[in-house]
């Protein structure tokens, strides 16, 4: 698979078939993925990676909180900026409904969709879930970083048949993220990244996802 196959093929990933993966792929992966730039050499990502019992005791450990709501959400940043508008908040919106109409849940169902969200906090059934963090110092710039170190990550998974879904939504649940993967006190939870095989025949994994024209998004100058 070259890069620009990676790049096609990846996508986020809902549904994922009852399948291990092998620890030793994910090593060859994360060693690969120690190549991601990051400004000034500094390589500021930590990752902890469960499987097994330690992912099922966080998944109980969630869903004890997840029935209080939004009272039980302890996020320690704003995943999405509350002015968040315009172009930007279409397609925040866009995608959420593209998802929720292949999945034949109407906007008034709203325990279909409270299930299918809830579904994120079992890692839509992967085996592996990795728990990025950064130490609390670091900036914008460090997070970028993390964001290119987590696609190099992606497309590598991809480079072997393997399948991710990035979840900033587990930074919602961040007390219980940290009492189980014990992540540092003086380092900020940033993402989850679900790991494993696609369900191929899932509809959740194969709706057209919009993205913006190249002119929206880039200006050429002097060409």
């Amino acid at each position: 698979m070259n890069v620009s196959e990676a790049v096609a093929t990846r996508r986020s990933i809902r549904r994922f078939v009852d399948r291990p993966v092998d620890p030793e792929i994910l090593k060859r992966i994360l060693r690969k993925a120690q190549r991601a730039p990051s400004g000034g050499n500094t390589q500021p990502w930590h990752a902890e990676l469960l499987t097994g019992e330690p992912l099922q005791q966080l998944f109980a450990a969630v869903a004890e909180v997840i029935p209080q709501g939004r009272k039980g959400h302890a996020p320690e940043y704003h995943v999405y900026p509350p002015e968040l508008s315009g172009a930007y908040e279409q397609r925040r919106f866009g995608v959420g409904e593209a998802m929720y109409a292949a999945l034949d849940i109407a906007r008034e169902n709203k325990t279909g969709r409270l299930a299918q969200f809830t579904d994120n906090f079992r890692a839509f059934g992967a085996p592996v879930l990795m728990l990025v963090h950064t130490p609390r110092y670091m900036g914008p710039p460090q997070w970028s970083d993390i964001g290119m170190w987590m696609q190099t990550v992606m497309l590598l998974l991809r480079e072997e048949g393997l399948d991710s879904c990035a979840q900033e939504a587990w930074a919602v649940y961040s007390p219980q993220v940290r009492a189980i993967a014990g992540i540092p006190d003086d380092h900020i939870f940033f993402s989850g990244m679900a790991i494993g095989f696609r369900d191929p025949d899932a509809v959740v994994n194969s709706f057209d996802v919009a993205r913006a024209d190249l002119d929206e998004v880039a200006t050429f100058h002097g060409f």
